[in-house]
């Protein structure tokens, strides 16, 4: 969704909501050396020695949190990442520089919010943020009508404060119910290149192959797209 202040409000509302981003962010940049150094990744350790400090930079309670959880979940990533061999073997170049520092983020990254700290309010199309100067109310927003009206009915979770080319939107966490697991009964595979295989041209599951014969001369060889 994106946010559509009123033309009063656009000023104070674009210097506020970059003022907290850029507060979110380079206390998250400050937890993230904190849990560099001291090897500490998962999500509560980390909290004990970096809370203090995050309230004095003027983050309320649940922005802490979520300043945290932020760094902890981008270590997790990390790990998991050089766990699969995503970047390369231990003696990799790509691999040790990213051990060898900490997680940066940008000073304008999205920023996680929860309900607590961000409100929607559906009838009236605006919402409540907290920020680092206060609460901004009365915030309208807009969207696809149908992805506004499905919003309304599967919101769950967080959502996400974004800021790209001078605008801010909203990207919320909706729960979907998953589709039924459809299990064929039959099928049928054909062999796209006959000419390049002694193979039969098409198998199907109820009958013998089907060789390419004189089949294979009016076949095409798929172009490259």
């Amino acid at each position: 969704m994106k946010l559509l202040p009123t033309p009063e409000q656009a000023a104070a509302l674009s210097a506020t909501l970059s003022a907290t981003l850029s507060a979110c962010n380079t206390a998250a940049n400050a937890v993230s050396a904190v849990a560099f150094t001291q090897g500490v990744f998962a999500r509560q350790k980390p909290q004990k020695l970096v809370y203090a400090d995050l309230k004095a930079r003027g983050l309320s309670a649940q922005p802490a949190l979520h300043v945290i959880r932020k760094v902890a979940d981008a270590y997790t990533t990390l790990h998991a990442s050089i766990e699969a061999g995503l970047l390369g073997g231990e003696h990799s170049r790509r691999r040790r520089k990213a051990e060898s520092k900490p997680i940066a983020v940008r000073v304008d990254a999205a920023q996680p919010f929860d309900d607590r700290c961000l409100s929607w309010q559906m009838d009236a199309r605006t919402i409540s943020i907290w920020t680092v100067t206060g609460r901004l109310r009365d915030i309208a927003f807009t969207g696809e009508p149908g992805q506004v009206k499905f919003l309304a009915t599967h919101r769950k979770g967080e959502t996400d404060l974004v800021h790209r080319d001078g605008m801010f939107f909203l990207v919320a966490t909706c729960e979907v119910e998953q589709a039924p697991q459809f299990a064929p009964t039959d099928w049928i595979g054909v062999n796209c290149r006959p000419r390049k295989t002694r193979g039969p041209v098409g198998r199907s599951s109820s009958g013998p192959p089907v060789k390419a014969g004189g089949a294979a001369r009016f076949q095409r060889e798929p172009q490259d797209q």
